[in-house]
């Protein structure tokens, strides 16, 4: 079982963006156990405290690594066969805590774009879908949720 967590701060999300993430996160394959958080902003060390013990952190940054999705896919992989819980954190408004971003296991990037916050949440969790569709070996790309 992998759980997955998409830790967002400070986020009123508005209601297109709350029905989309619910959305994947319903369709999710067995196997994929995916939570959503909102938080306010948080110390790194009191989201730690907020987040299952051992959870490997996966901070979503401008400068992180960029995957392409089948990169992202292997890479959800292999924290399933170490059986981490991962949580993939958004920074508020004013981005992550550099002591956060320090803790991290490792930074990865949506976009080059700045994006806002609620089309971040749902692109994190539709990627998530995505990987999870993949390494069951579902042609997801070839469909839609329309």
């Amino acid at each position: 079982m992998s759980r997955l967590y998409v830790v967002a701060f400070d986020a009123r999300l508005p209601r297109w963006a709350l029905e989309a993430r619910a959305e994947y996160a319903k369709r999710m394959p067995r196997g994929f156990e995916l939570h959503c958080l909102e938080l306010k902003t948080e110390t790194a060390k009191r989201l730690r405290a907020r987040l299952p013990e051992g959870a490997r952190l996966v901070a979503l940054d401008e400068r992180g690594d960029a995957l392409t999705t089948a990169q992202f896919a292997r890479q959800l992989q292999a924290w399933r066969v170490e059986g981490d819980a991962v949580a993939f954190v958004i920074g508020g408004p004013d981005g992550l805590d550099a002591a956060f971003k320090r803790e991290a296991q490792r930074r990865l990037q949506l976009s080059a774009l700045t994006l806002p916050h609620a089309l971040a949440q749902v692109l994190v969790v539709e990627q998530l879908y995505r990987a999870a569709m993949t390494l069951r070996g579902h042609p997801y790309h070839r469909g839609s949720l329309c």
